[in-house]
């Protein structure tokens, strides 16, 4: 594999453009992560579909947003737009824990610095953008903006916010996974060139770009583009507002009382999960936010472009002996497809990436694959062939003009949909594919696995037999030694709540996982994920969950304490008071103090912590859990 060279990553600096011979750029992207050349990282992604389609684009990575904005200025004017990719994680959940305490380090971050990156780099970029360039137009992509297109609830302030467009000023957000909106808003713009829209601005060079006000009247009013929230006021509402649009309480009832905000959010997450949706409409003062429907999911061609472009798979030369961590986790693993349809009521993934699954082809994957054998670092080991979750490959509906109809944000909560077609063969063809490549010694698989998809008794026989095949291959052949899978609590009640299976199906799948490392004489482990503090969760639950994962001779390690994302249904139930599909009250965990008292509980066995357990469960009256806990 040949070193590649400076001109290989899209353009960072005026020098390379000059590389290129470009004078000035069709997209810049404004990046809150270091620029790494990777389909894992999204301002790449973006970056690289844009210029398959013949855009001069570059990315201004994790630019000072203090002092004079230098990074601001650097690459001028674009002929088309701003754009900000405020990272891959949400920017507060990567700088701070659920206790508001800032994190070790910043994953996606040289040497995992924290001062590379604002607050909410959403807000901060398109406010000095706009003060820079106010006739630019500034689209937000990314999963801070997706997951704040409406009124949300923001943990980090303990208040209600409303649209992030509202705040920022920019002029529109592409929300979800962007491929497609981002290409028919540039084939859109292009052509409002082509056509010398009356709106246009004329550079010193005599080369037409775009303004806010040719922005508006091209896309916003003109062409209304799938997988878009913009501003209008109500006379500027396209098509204005019809029977057919769902209206939402505007975002000043939705602060007054809490049980709004949680009947709104119903509308949009079931909205969020449908093939046929409506467009969603929220007044926020004298404006309105209007969501626009999602795209239909990518066809399979469609996915294995955006994931066949050339990447380098490398960090930006800049960084040459400085650690990303995020990077170093996924550099040797491929992703194999899109969406999850687990639902969880925790997880922001299907608000984002929605709930069908979109899976690569076997020759796109293969190929990743042998990119990676390439790498002078590579030694043969595979850290992950994975997804959201990793046994999702390939499933679907059955019938898919059913699938057109339903409206359920999970495909497996309360129960398995019986026309969910759950049959693991594809993927373990592609296991077997990729294992027998040469130059792979062992794949590996690092993202979670959904055990009640394979543990469920289906009405085929055939997907039965192939589910117990998979665990086997899985446990067997695919396991660095770790094996992650997410119970999440102990509790029935609380895991009903968080949209999660019975925790006797974990019992049953780690009896499993155990007897197959005894017949085949494997020292391995599962590792267990659990959260605290959990809309619906109480100390009690808490003390349960010690007991239980003592019964099967735990002590835990990964655990975390719940902590508030905007669009989700345990934020909203968390923030209101109201679960938003019962409206029934439900208790949240919320002072420090409550807070903690749950946690505690996960450290049973550690001494230090037995003692204020035990003095706990005094003042609960609950000296029988103590009894459990602790007896010999």
């Amino acid at each position: 594999m040949s070193l590649p060279k400076l001109s290989d990553w899209l353009p960072t600096t005026r020098k390379e453009m000059d590389l290129r011979g470009w004078d000035c750029a069709d997209v810049i992207l404004f990046s809150a992560d270091a620029y790494v050349d990777h389909p894992s990282f999204g301002a790449a992604v973006i970056g690289r579909l844009l210029e398959a389609e013949g855009l001069r684009v570059c990315i201004v990575p994790q630019p000072s947003w203090h002092g004079d904005y230098r990074d601001f200025k650097r690459l001028g004017r674009p002929r088309l737009w701003f754009g900000i990719a405020p990272g891959c994680m949400d920017s507060m959940v990567n700088k701070y824990t659920a206790a508001r305490r800032l994190r070790s380090e910043d994953a996606y971050s040289p040497d995992g610095r924290h001062d590379m990156r604002p607050e909410y780099p959403t807000i901060v970029y398109t406010r000095i953008l706009k003060e820079l360039y106010p006739d630019v137009p500034v689209v937000l992509g990314g999963i801070e903006a997706s997951l704040r297109r409406l009124t949300h609830y923001d943990y980090w302030k303990e208040q209600y916010k409303p649209s992030i467009l509202v705040e920022s000023g920019a002029d529109m957000i592409i929300y979800g996974m962007g491929e497609m909106p981002t290409l028919e808003l540039c084939r859109s713009l292009q052509e409002a060139i082509q056509t010398s829209h009356p709106l246009l601005h004329y550079d010193e060079n005599g080369e037409p770009c775009i303004t806010t006000a040719c922005f508006r009247d091209a896309v916003q009013h003109t062409r209304q583009i799938p997988q878009t929230v913009s501003l209008y006021s109500e006379h500027e509402i396209p098509g204005h507002i019809s029977e057919e649009d769902i209206v939402l309480h505007s975002f000043e009832d939705s602060v007054r009382n809490g049980k709004l905000h949680a009947e709104n959010f119903r509308h949009i997450e079931e909205e969020s999960n449908r093939i046929h949706a409506r467009r969603l409409l929220q007044k926020h003062g004298k404006d309105w936010a209007v969501v626009n429907p999602p795209y239909p999911p990518l066809t399979q061609e469609q996915l294995d472009h955006s994931f066949d472009l050339p990447y380098t798979r490398l960090p930006h030369p800049k960084y040459k002996g400085k650690r990303i961590p995020a990077y170093e986790m996924i550099k040797f693993s491929v992703n194999l497809h899109r969406g999850c349809f687990g639902g969880c009521a925790f997880c922001t993934i299907s608000a984002h990436q929605g709930k069908f699954i979109v899976s690569r082809s076997k020759r796109s994957i293969l190929e990743e694959v042998e990119k990676i054998c390439q790498m002078p670092d590579f030694k043969g080991y595979l850290s992950d062939l994975g997804g959201p979750s990793a046994n999702m490959y390939a499933i679907k509906g059955r019938d898919q003009e059913l699938c057109g109809k339903c409206k359920r944000p999970s495909c497996i909560h309360p129960r398995i949909c019986p026309n969910l077609n759950a049959d693991p063969r594809p993927l373990l063809d592609i296991y077997k594919a990729v294992d027998a490549l040469p130059g792979i010694k062992k794949s590996f698989i690092g993202s979670g696995v959904r055990y009640d998809m394979l543990l469920h008794d289906y009405k085929d026989a055939e997907i039965n037999k192939a589910n117990q095949r998979y665990i086997r291959e899985l446990i067997v052949n695919h396991v660095s030694g770790r094996l992650k899978v997410a119970p999440e609590h102990t509790s029935d009640a609380v895991l009903q709540v968080m949209r999660k299976p019975s925790f006797s199906q974990f019992i049953q799948f780690k009896r499993i996982f155990d007897e197959i490392c005894r017949k085949e004489r494997l020292n391995q482990q599962i590792i267990p994920y659990f959260i605290s503090s959990h809309p619906g969760c109480r100390e009690a639950d808490m003390a349960e969950l010690a007991i239980e994962t003592k019964k099967l001779d735990f002590h835990l390690e990964q655990v975390q304490d719940f902590t508030p994302t905007p669009m989700t249904v345990s934020t909203v139930t968390w923030a209101t008071g109201f679960h938003p599909y019962t409206m029934e009250p439900l208790y949240s965990a919320k002072n420090p103090t409550e807070k903690q008292n749950q946690r505690m509980f996960f450290f049973w066995y550690k001494p230090e912590e037995k003692k204020r357990i035990m003095q706990r469960l005094r003042q609960m009256g609950r000296m029988d859990l103590a009894d459990r806990l602790f007896k010999k």
